[in-house]
């Protein structure tokens, strides 16, 4: 409609010439005054285009390292399990991938534990505020310049929320955009950057959005003696993210936020349930893990992969599996007895790097399966797992600041994230490096140097963790 007008006013534009010669100079302002309205309209209508600029890891100190082994004896002094539980905290601690550095914050290296709201406040601001210094040291940002502010947490929950607590410390603007995620699970770091993404892309050029991942376990240590809820305990250790995005690339931009993908199973009862936070039959307040839990990760993998697929599968590997899709539809419409499996595409080939939420051994495991993917692409998400542990939502940052760390990272890399989380979710995310890092985030900076490392194969990897 807009170019109609357009020409109707160049052929207008030319009648009038011929017949006077002040008017062509007013209609070619006018002319150049349209065109320049239209392509700005143009130019708007188009999504733009989001940016990471950096993001920063937390490090604990060596004081709260506690290794497995130590973690089951305070359990057992602490709440008088018998020998039976003993056992099988034992066997999943040997098949779990978690390493002897992992970290739980002081509360927890009581016996028994302290469920101090005092302490969880500490905690929550030790490893929020250490990340986002480090964070704004590493971008030479000041908060001032900050106008997104989300922070997402599962399970605990403050008044004022969490983003208060960040405004306050660092004195944001008044006119800050800022809202907290909770009861997502491990997946809510990656919802955080779509939300992120999405307000980013109204607000003017400049723009930047401070996404902070964590989850605060000093209130969180189940006492009681059911198997599936005791697997927290053994699984979930400290950590958290600041992660910082602009939708200018002129604010020194280290990768490209290429796609973003969501899906939620929890219309089906079995995934809604599958990571379902209870009080079982003695009163104690956990988070149950059906033993359905990996077989739901999947599934909701699969439905994940459907959208994510064709937009970064190269065509050779969609056409293969378009092509047996069709064969199989031959063979079942001919009722033929030859076996026809259809063909699984390599997705080892859409991304440079992958970082799979490490939510325990057995969902890495079956992730890798899925995907067809090799041990080396995995392997960020193992030593992540083996040197941090389940640290939740922050868990895939840890994982790209290890494929950084280790010098692996290249301009124009594609770096592959997918996050699970109750409800039941599967996200990914897909960015397209820019600038690597010069040099390994201080979480990784003194431990690298160890990694990769070998860690004992898993005997049943259909099972949790």
């Amino acid at each position: 409609m807009i170019l109609n007008k357009l020409t109707q006013i160049c052929q207008d534009s030319r009648l009038l010439t011929s017949s006077t010669k002040n008017l062509p100079i007013r209609h070619l302002l006018a002319f150049l005054l349209i065109t320049l309205v239209t392509v700005k309209y143009l130019l708007t209508r188009h999504p733009r285009r989001v940016y990471l600029v950096e993001y920063a890891c937390f490090g604990p100190n060596s004081n709260y390292r506690i290794a497995p082994a130590s973690l089951i004896e305070n359990v057992r002094l602490a709440y008088f399990l018998d020998d039976d539980n003993i056992s099988f905290l034992s066997n999943i601690c040997r098949r779990s991938g978690l390493g002897d550095e992992t970290c739980l914050p002081s509360s927890h290296h009581y016996i028994p534990s302290i469920p101090s709201f005092t302490l969880a406040r500490m905690e929550a601001e030790q490893v929020i505020f250490t990340v986002i210094d480090d964070l704004f040291a590493k971008a030479s940002t000041e908060p001032s310049k900050i106008d997104i502010l989300i922070a997402n947490c599962s399970l605990m929950t403050m008044v004022p929320s969490i983003t208060d607590m960040i405004i306050n410390r660092y004195k944001l603007r008044s006119d800050i955009q800022n809202m907290q995620l909770s009861g997502m699970g491990c997946s809510a770091g990656l919802i955080a950057v779509g939300l992120a993404r999405n307000l980013l892309r109204t607000m003017p050029y400049g723009a930047h959005a401070l996404v902070v991942s964590t989850e605060i376990l000093t209130c969180n240590c189940y006492a009681g003696k059911k198997r599936s809820m005791q697997l927290t305990n053994m699984l979930f250790r400290m950590g958290g993210a600041a992660v910082l995005l602009s939708n200018s690339r002129a604010n020194g931009a280290r990768f490209q936020l290429l796609h973003t993908v969501r899906t939620s199973t929890g219309a089906q009862d079995s995934a809604y349930r599958c990571a379902f936070q209870e009080e079982d039959h003695e009163g104690n307040l956990g988070v149950n893990l059906s033993k359905d839990l990996v077989a739901m990760a999947g599934e909701a993998l699969k439905a994940n992969i459907t959208t994510i697929a064709p937009l970064l599968l190269p065509v050779s590997e969609q056409l293969s599996f378009l092509l047996s899709s069709i064969a199989q539809k031959v063979f079942i419409m001919n009722k033929s007895r030859t076996g026809h499996h259809q063909y699984v595409p390599n997705f080892g080939l859409a991304a440079e790097h992958f970082c799979i939420h490490a939510g325990g051994r057995a969902v890495i495991d079956a992730v890798q399966r899925s995907l067809n993917l090799s041990d080396e692409q995995a392997e960020p998400s193992r030593m992540t797992l083996h040197r941090f542990g389940n640290t939740s939502s922050s868990s895939v940052w840890y994982e790209m600041a290890y494929c950084e760390a280790k010098q692996s990272m290249r301009k124009g890399d594609r770096v592959w994230m997918i996050g699970f989380g109750a409800g039941y979710n599967c996200n990914s995310t897909v960015w397209k490096c820019i600038r690597p890092a010069r040099s390994a985030d201080s979480a990784w900076a003194n431990c690298i140097h160890r990694y990769p490392m070998e860690v004992k194969s898993q005997n049943k990897s259909n099972q949790l963790p």
